[in-house]
């Protein structure tokens, strides 16, 4: 499983793959940190990293799929699929060191955009517990999203569809708050609560209030694991279907 785990990672290091999106990642957090700090009307600059990542998350979404939709699509298009399934490894270990892979890449991009905070507890004061907070919203979410594009890369052949299908899904996972407000599903009460309860932007308030819940760790991780196991169980049966 480390063997793949270090291929994968091989395939976005030693290519400028990552690092584009790295570079495309800090563009947008330094553009929303740029115009966050412009907008303020105060002479005293108060500035709220958890404010900002909730602010912008609609933008740092759009990169997710295009981490993850050459995890599986690329695998089919060419043609080696078939010889990752016949290694010693299961499909478990294989989604799984895909996954971390990703996940290491997603990583890397936050450590990257730690350079704004420090940069802002060098010339003022820093609240980090707030920050801390913030950041490990913004990774379990990063996490389901991880999850669910990989899912969607592994339903297709390519790789361009693959990162549409999951630009779709993921900024619709970001309206459910608006959905669960209209007035259609507000006259539904079984049907409000539920949808509010899968409202991950409703549980990242927590985290960008500075507020560590167990309940919202329980379910990032717990959406995350569930999606893997989604996309376990479709190749899993995809590869009997063809065998």
């Amino acid at each position: 499983m480390f063997a793949l785990y270090k291929k994968e990672l091989q395939a976005f290091f030693f290519s400028p793959f990552a690092y584009v999106l790295s570079a495309l990642f800090m563009l947008i957090f330094s553009f929303g940190f740029v115009t966050s700090i412009a907008n303020l009307d105060s002479n005293t600059l108060k500035f709220s990293f958890p404010e900002f990542f909730y602010n912008n998350f609609f933008y740092f979404i759009f990169i997710i799929p295009l981490l993850t939709m050459r995890s599986f699509a690329d695998e089919r298009r060419g043609g080696t699929e078939v010889l990752l399934y016949s290694s010693p490894l299961s499909v478990t270990q294989i989604v799984l060191a895909k996954f971390l892979a990703i996940t290491t890449v997603f990583l890397f991009m936050i450590v990257l955009s730690l350079f704004f905070p420090i940069y802002a507890a060098c010339t003022g004061k820093v609240i980090w517990s707030s920050l801390i907070c913030a950041y490990s919203g913004f990774f379990l979410w990063g996490l389901v999203c991880i999850a669910l594009g990989m899912l969607l890369s592994s339903l297709t052949g390519n790789a361009i569809i693959a990162a549409i299908l999951g630009e779709i899904v993921m900024e619709g996972l970001l309206f459910l708050d608006q959905f669960a407000a209209t007035k259609l599903v507000e006259t539904y009460p079984h049907l409000n609560s539920v949808v509010t309860w899968f409202s991950m932007q409703r549980r990242f308030i927590y985290f960008s209030q500075g507020m560590f819940r167990l309940e919202d760790l329980v379910f990032f991780l717990s959406a995350a694991a569930l999606v893997l196991c989604w996309n376990i169980f479709s190749i899993e049966k995809r590869r009997w279907s063809h065998a």
